[in-house]
């Protein structure tokens, strides 16, 4: 039998398990609590419930039973605080309806509370704004995805949890529409491109995930919408939905994200002095959720969206013209 976890200080840390032969048969909740050192089971089933615990690249019921080899991976979310309140933080509404709200989020703006972050979050603001919201309660009101931190852009909300459970069922069969504005270091030579590369955590480095042998299937399409001396401004299409999924495939394609502190490993003290300087000036990573395309869960309606570059970025590749 595998030795227990014991879960670090990280925020919404996410673990892997491999289930050995000893363990086949064990229902999934018990299998974690047994594995997970100082989670109870309910907050466990908790977790399942929520969506946030995967088998073999799945979501899974409670009473699923294991077996052998099975990859378990949990995003060890934090548990609903007494400290969670709605905050009054401006929102760029984009659409909204009775079902759901679709907002531009801007970069610096987390979207659920984690570990250590109460407030200030989209979650605190959606709960602010609207008085019916999916998942009333919970530290992630109307969340039915994510976008990073310094990630700007296109998200939905669900406000009712017929909403929530049509939309997520979109995602998880890859029928929601994402596709990004990113400027990449360097000149990306082919006009248009698939990135089809597995991701999982960074075996040596836990708060980055990396293209390891083995990882979870991830598809990323691009194509070069500009080009600049030393940058390449391109879009890139989702077709999964991978942690950092576009930030680790352009990386791994030796063309990372500008500005991104996790995966572009200093790539800007390569430039000249201005063009380094103008970077360093930017202050958040060039990465933009410019269009969402999802059906309506209530009348299956198509519904498109999009999201101009925000001032930061088009300034940017302003000045990118002139150096």
């Amino acid at each position: 039998m595998d030795s227990t976890i014991t879960p670090g200080a990280a925020d919404n840390e996410v673990i892997t398990l491999r289930v050995d032969e000893s363990d086949e048969g064990t229902r999934l909740d018990a299998y974690l609590a047994a594995r997970i050192d100082g989670w109870s089971r309910a907050r466990l089933q908790r977790l399942i419930e929520e969506e946030d615990v995967l088998v073999n690249g799945k979501t899974a019921k409670v009473s699923l039973k294991v077996r052998t080899n099975d990859e378990i991976e949990v995003e060890l979310t934090p548990p609903a605080s007494a400290n969670f309140i709605a905050e009054d933080i401006p929102l760029d509404i984009v659409y909204e309806d009775d079902q759901l709200i679709v907002v531009n989020k801007p970069a610096g703006l987390v979207v659920h509370p984690a570990a250590g972050v109460n407030s200030g979050t989209l979650a605190n603001a959606l709960a602010f704004h609207f008085q019916q919201l999916s998942n009333a309660g919970s530290i992630r009101p109307g969340i039915v995805h994510r976008l990073d931190k310094d990630t700007s852009g296109l998200l939905v909300a669900a406000k009712t949890e017929s909403a929530h459970e049509h939309l997520a069922d979109q995602f998880r069969a890859r029928k929601v529409f994402k596709s990004y504005v990113a400027l990449v270091y360097g000149v990306v030579r082919e006009e248009s491109g698939r990135i089809e590369q597995p991701i999982a955590r960074d075996p040596g480095n836990r708060t980055r995930m990396a293209v390891v042998a083995g990882g979870r299937g991830a598809l990323s399409l691009y194509k070069v919408r500009k080009r600049f001396d030393s940058f390449t401004l391109v879009d890139v299409e989702l077709k999964t939905g991978r942690t950092h999924q576009i930030r680790v495939h352009l990386a791994w394609m030796k063309h990372p994200v500008v500005a991104d502190e996790l995966y572009s490993g200093g790539r800007e003290n390569n430039l000249d002095v201005r063009r380094r300087a103008l970077i360093r000036k930017l202050k958040r990573q060039f990465l933009h959720a410019e269009r969402l395309g999802f059906n309506h869960p209530e009348t299956g309606e198509e519904m498109r969206f999009t999201a101009t570059l925000p001032e930061a970025l088009t300034q940017l590749l302003d000045e990118l013209e002139t150096v």
